[in-house]
C-alpha cells in the first residue's frame, strides 16, 4: 500500500505542520530576498526522516546503502520503479531510527550521515526510475514523507528496438539546495547568502524535485492578461505549499516522468541511465540505435559531450528533446560533487590557475570556453534562453512556426509553412535554444559566427529573450530581470556596453536537424515539449513518434575505434 492515501497531496497535508515563525518585513519586502531551503527541523516532538544513497545509479546485484537521520525510533522504506504502471519492488516497515545532525555545510561536503538500511538489488531487476518514499509516523498524527531515488542502469550488450533515455541528472543537482545552497543561491559565503559552485550529491533532493502533486503550477502556467502585474504562480505555489524554491525549474517530477508515461503508453521500451552514467560509463550507449533526452539538460561536462559526440559520428541517433544547453560543470569524487563556478569562472574557478580555460565551468559559448553546444546538439543555450513566462514574451505563440514541412521529422503531419504547432500545450518555453541566424529567401538559415555546424538545418523557431520587458510601470521586482541579459554581454564580448547588449538580447528557440559523421541528431530546443506529449497535443505527438520510430529502427553504432 502507498504511504498516504492521496498520491496529489502533500504528503505531510494531514497534520499542523509545526509552530508559525513570525518576523517583521519592509514596505518593499519581496519573496526574491526569502529564498527557504530544506533541512531538517531538528525539533524532537516533531519526527522527521530524510534519506539519500551512496550513489544515484547501480547495476543489477549491487547494494543499495541507504545513509539518513531520524529522530523517531522506526521508520519504513518502500522502494518503487515509476512509470506508466509503477511497481512496488522493496518495502520494510520498523527500520530503527538514528538520529545525527546536519553539517552546515552539507550542500558541498555531503551530509556524511551513518547507513540506516541495505538493499542487495535483484539480478534481474529491470532499468528503469526508482522512487524511495521514506516515513516515519508523528505523535502528532499521519506520517512525515521523504522522497529520493536512484537510477537501475542497463547491463551492457545489445538492445535492439529499446530507447536509452539519459536523465539530466546534472541539472537536478545544480537546482538542488537541500541543505543550504545550490548553483543559484543559498547560505554559501561569508555572509551566508551566496551560491555554492561545489554540488554534493550525497545528500537529499529538495522537496518537488522526485515526487509533485498533479496540479502543482508550471513556470510557464499561465498567459499574462492585458496590463496586469507580474505573477508568478509556480513560486506562490511553493510559498503555499513548503516545496522547494526551485521545484519547477527541473527534475523528475516535472519533467522526465511526462515522458516515460507517455512513451510507456506508445508501446516503447526504455532503459534508464544518468549523466553520470555518461561520463563515467561511456560504453553503455553501446548497443543502442538512439539515444532519448528530454526537458531540462542545463549543465554537462566535457566528457559526456564527447561520448555523446563521438555515439552520433559513429552512427548513433540523439533525440533531444529539451533545452538550455549553457554550462560546463566537473564532477569529482567518481561523480559525487558537482562543480561550477558559472560567469565567475574565469576569475573563481580554480582551474584557472593551470592555464587550461577549455575546462572553465562557465558557459560554452563563454569567449574563454569556446565550445558551442550547437557542435553536439545542433542549438546553442545563449541563442535563445527565456519565453512565456513572467515578462519574457509574455503574450509570445507558445508553440513553433514551422519553416521546413518537407523535412522527415513533419511525415505523417498537414503542417505547412507558417504553421503554428504546440501553442494550445504550451510547448515553447520556459527556456529554449538557438542559432544566430538569416533569412534567404523567406527560409532561416545559421549564419555560423556563433559556431553553429553547417550540416544544422533550421526547421521551426520561435522568438525568446535574454532579459524581462521594462517593469517601470508596474513598480514590480521581476523575477529574473536583466540579469542575464548583462551576463551573456559580458561571457561572450567581455562588457556589457551599449553595442553588445543590443547583440545579445533576442534570441529564438528552434526545432534543428544536424548530420555529424555517420550519426544524426534531432532537437526539439524547448523545456515544454514534453508538455504537448502530455497534453494530448497531436502534432508533438506525431513528431515525437517519427523521430524515435526513425532513430529507434536504425543500426546500432559501432564500436569505438572502428
Amino acid at each position: 500500500m502507498p504511504l498516504y492515501d492521496d498520491p496529489t497531496a502533500r504528503p505531510d497535508s494531514t497534520v499542523n505542520v509545526g509552530p508559525r515563525h513570525i518576523y517583521p518585513t519592509a514596505g518593499d519586502h519581496h519573496w526574491q530576498e526569502m529564498r527557504p531551503f530544506e533541512a531538517p527541523r531538528g525539533d524532537p516532538d516533531w519526527h522527521e526522516i530524510h534519506v539519500y544513497t551512496d550513489a544515484i545509479s547501480y547495476a543489477p546485484g549491487e547494494t543499495v546503502q541507504f545513509h539518513g537521520s531520524t529522530n523517531a525510533e522506526s521508520w519504513t522504506i518502500e522502494v518503487t520503479r515509476d512509470g506508466l504502471k509503477p511497481a512496488i519492488v522493496h518495502r520494510q516497515e520498523g527500520l530503527p531510527g538514528r538520529a545525527t545532525p546536519m553539517p552546515a555545510d552539507a550542500y558541498e561536503a555531503g551530509c556524511n550521515w551513518p547507513v540506516l538500511h541495505r538493499w542487495t538489488l535483484p539480478e534481474d531487476l529491470a532499468s528503469g526510475f526508482y522512487l524511495v518514499e521514506s516515513s516515519v509516523a508523528r505523535q502528532q498524527g499521519g506520517r512525515f514523507v521523504q522522497h529520493h531515488f536512484f537510477v537501475v542502469r542497463p547491463r551492457p550488450g545489445l538492445h535492439p528496438g529499446r530507447l536509452l533515455h539519459v536523465l539530466p541528472t546534472c541539472t537536478y543537482t545544480a537546482y538542488n539546495d537541500w541543505g543550504g545552497a545550490n548553483h543559484y543561491g543559498g547560505s554559501h559565503g561569508p555572509a551566508r547568502n551566496a551560491m555554492s559552485p561545489r554540488l554534493s550529491l550525497q545528500r537529499p533532493w529538495t522537496r518537488g524535485l522526485v515526487k509533485l502533486p498533479e496540479n502543482a503550477p508550471r513556470i510557464c502556467a499561465t498567459v499574462a492578461e492585458p496590463m496586469t502585474p507580474l505573477r508568478y504562480d509556480f513560486k506562490e505555489w511553493s510559498y503555499a505549499n513548503g516545496f522547494s524554491y526551485y521545484y519547477a525549474a527541473t527534475g523528475w517530477a516535472q519533467y522526465d516522468r511526462h515522458f516515460v508515461l507517455w512513451a510507456e503508453r506508445e508501446g516503447y521500451a526504455l532503459d534508464t541511465i544518468t549523466q553520470t552514467d555518461l561520463h563515467l560509463r561511456p560504453a553503455l550507449l553501446e548497443g543502442y540505435a538512439c539515444v532519448v533526452i528530454v526537458g531540462h539538460d542545463e549543465y554537462w561536462t566535457r566528457e559526456m559531450r564527447l561520448a555523446i559526440e563521438d555515439y552520433v559520428e559513429r552512427g548513433g541517433h540523439l533525440a533531444r528533446f529539451g533545452a538550455n544547453f549553457t554550462w560546463q560543470v566537473r564532477l569529482e569524487e567518481e561523480g559525487r560533487r558537482q562543480v561550477c563556478y558559472k560567469s565567475n569562472a574565469p576569475k573563481a574557478d580554480p582551474i584557472r590557475a593551470t592555464g587550461d580555460d577549455a575546462r572553465l565551468t562557465s558557459a560554452w559559448e563563454d569567449r574563454h570556453v569556446g565550445w558551442p553546444g550547437a557542435t553536439t546538439v545542433g542549438v546553442n543555450g545563449l541563442g535563445g534562453t527565456y519565453a512565456n513566462w513572467g515578462r519574457f514574451t509574455p503574450r509570445g505563440s507558445r508553440g513553433f512556426t514551422v519553416y521546413r514541412p518537407e523535412h522527415w521529422a513533419f511525415a505523417g503531419t498537414d503542417l505547412t509553412y507558417g504553421d503554428i504547432f504546440g501553442a494550445e500545450a504550451r510547448i515553447f518555453g520556459y527556456e529554449v535554444d538557438g542559432v544566430d541566424y538569416t533569412f534567404r529567401d523567406g527560409l532561416p538559415y545559421p549564419t555560423g559566427r556563433d559556431g553553429t555546424p553547417d550540416s544544422v538545418e533550421i526547421l521551426a523557431m520561435t522568438p525568446a529573450v535574454m532579459a524581462e520587458a521594462p517593469l517601470e510601470s508596474y513598480t514590480l521586482r521581476a523575477y529574473v530581470g536583466a540579469h542575464d541579459w548583462y551576463e551573456k554581454a559580458e561571457m561572450i564580448h567581455g562588457v556589457a556596453d551599449a553595442g553588445t547588449l543590443a547583440r545579445s538580447y533576442h534570441g529564438s528557440g528552434m526545432m534543428v536537424a544536424m548530420r555529424r559523421g555517420k550519426g544524426e541528431v534531432l532537437t526539439a530546443a524547448s523545456c515544454e515539449w514534453v508538455m504537448g506529449l502530455k497534453r494530448g497535443c497531436a502534432y508533438t505527438q506525431q513528431i515525437t513518434r517519427t523521430v524515435l520510430d526513425r532513430f529507434g529502427a536504425a543500426a546500432p553504432p559501432g564500436p569505438a575505434g572502428d
